[in-house]
């Protein structure tokens, strides 16, 4: 699949429609307080491209959470994170399919009623990001046993960079020069 696995292609796709999500509920506000039909129909639009992004990314991340590696912690987190993503999308889904049903047609209510909605749909796409963060950068998610076992020996080894200002070669590989100051660990 273009060189991915489930688990990488999850993380590859899955803050673009989070990214567009937020920003339909930001057109939202934005239209009410500025008035400008223009801005409602960029709603529209992101809300269209959040939605079908958001349940491909749902989609794989139900692919991933069978093949990744994983005990009780992180599973846990995994029931907790499909949940959340799985309540947004329904969230967002049901925006999108009332506007389409009313086709653009919605009365004041309506209107404020979606807009509560898509709120809660805003609230529960930072908790599902939130919560996957976690998975990730807290539990290394996805990454082999074998990986973090070399990872781990690989930080105890250790790894010196020079205090202040690095050379601008050693950035770009060549040998920094060392006796210029003492070197730290971290």
């Amino acid at each position: 699949m273009f060189g991915y696995n489930w688990p990488r292609f999850h993380a590859a796709i899955n803050d673009f429609p989070a990214a567009l999500l937020v920003a339909t509920v930001l057109f939202e506000f934005a239209a009410v307080i500025w008035k400008r039909e223009s801005l409602k129909w960029a709603g529209v639009w992101t809300l269209w491209l959040g939605v079908i992004g958001g349940w491909i990314a749902v989609l794989a991340g139900e692919q991933a959470s069978d093949v990744i590696e994983h005990g009780e912690a992180i599973h846990d987190l995994m029931e907790t994170h499909e949940t959340l993503a799985l309540t947004t999308m329904g969230i967002f889904t049901v925006v999108l399919a009332w506007k389409l049903f009313r086709r653009a047609r919605l009365t004041p209510p309506e209107e404020a009623g979606l807009r509560l909605l898509s709120v809660a749909g805003l609230v529960t796409v930072v908790w599902t990001g939130a919560i996957g963060g976690k998975m990730m950068f807290e539990h290394a998610a996805g990454v082999p046993t074998k990986t973090m076992e070399a990872e781990i020996q690989n930080r105890a080894a250790g790894h010196e960079h020079m205090d202040g200002d690095e050379d601008e070669e050693h950035e770009h590989g060549a040998p920094a020069d060392t006796s210029k100051t003492p070197a730290h660990k971290h």
